[in-house]
């Protein structure tokens, strides 16, 4: 079945992590602070392998690009982002 409703207007483009000359990788709080999700959410993407993360010292580290791009693959997770996280300091994104 088929979701009915309106497509985002917005649109983010897609950077694959490989290409990134230097990669950022965020601790779980770090990555729900500024994605304006709970750490609950982070968790389940990283246990669901919807995101890259390395495991470094009993610690989980979160590629920031695959994270982004996890976040604009639902429109929950989008819209919080935008609202509440850095998505809300990028005037390109709000319209």
């Amino acid at each position: 079945m088929e979701k009915r409703g309106r497509k985002p207007k917005l649109k983010i483009e897609y950077i694959p992590p490989a290409e990134a000359a230097h990669p950022l990788w965020l601790s779980i709080s770090e990555a729900a602070k500024l994605s304006g999700v709970g750490q609950k959410t982070i968790r389940r993407s990283i246990e669901h392998k919807a995101v890259l993360f390395t495991i470094n010292k009993n610690r989980y580290l979160i590629n920031f690009s695959s994270l982004i791009n996890y976040l604009c693959k639902t429109t929950k997770l989008k819209n919080k982002f935008i609202n509440n996280g850095l998505g809300q300091y990028v005037e390109k994104w709000k319209n």
